[in-house]
């Protein structure tokens, strides 16, 4: 029962972080959500911030695991360029980017919340640079653009994006910023071939040459 309670008290926190904001998200509401004793989550948690981060942390989890799924097959940057459209589609549309959101916006306020989002973000940052390293690693454009600083900059867009989506309504400036990576990148092809690659591309052509003399 303690388990079950406790799966119901992150769903409902999820929920009313969602739906209602971090500012409506009380032990009271969340309780009422969730259909329990509100003093079941300082039982269980803590507090409602510490609940509000397992909702949070559960959402993570299943979008990480998903995002990895869309980027598994991207081996090209137009390739993930569409994929990285479809990660910040599907976690518009799943609800991740308003509770992510929502617990940056509170962070302003509160300091102590910073941390906690901080640590939460760096497996984030990992499987960004460990993707990148895959698609571009060893190209002069990793030269020129490391996949660790390409990785801070995805994930400070990324945290811009999440409080954008506030004021960008239709979504029409979010999804031009996306829609200018997909037309750059087939323009960047040539700074992803890697050194050997080239070599072995530019020896073949040779050979095709004398051949065909």
């Amino acid at each position: 029962m303690s388990v079950e309670t406790k799966e119901r008290l992150i769903t409902a926190a999820g929920t009313v972080l969602r739906t209602q904001g971090y500012g409506k998200a009380s032990a009271r509401t969340i309780g009422k959500e969730a259909g329990v004793n509100s003093a079941l989550i300082f039982y269980h948690f803590g507090g409602v911030d510490a609940l509000l981060f397992a909702a949070l942390d559960r959402s993570s989890a299943e979008r990480l695991e998903q995002h990895a799924a869309t980027v598994a097959g991207a081996r090209t940057l137009e390739e993930l360029a569409a994929a990285a459209t479809r990660v910040y589609r599907d976690d518009l549309e799943g609800g991740h980017i308003t509770l992510l959101s929502e617990l940056v916006a509170a962070a302003v306020a509160k300091p102590e919340l910073r941390e906690e989002i901080r640590v939460r973000v760096d497996p984030w940052l990992a499987f960004m640079e460990e993707t990148l390293e895959r698609v571009i690693g060893g190209s002069p454009l990793a030269r020129l653009m490391p996949p660790r600083d390409l990785a801070n900059a995805a994930v400070t867009f990324y945290l811009g994006v999440n409080l954008f989506t506030v004021l960008d309504s239709d979504l029409s400036r979010t999804e031009s910023v996306f829609a200018m990576v997909r037309r750059l990148a087939p323009r960047a092809k040539l700074l992803t071939v890697r050194p050997a690659a080239r070599w072995r591309r530019a020896r073949g052509f040779g050979r095709a040459r004398r051949a065909a003399g």
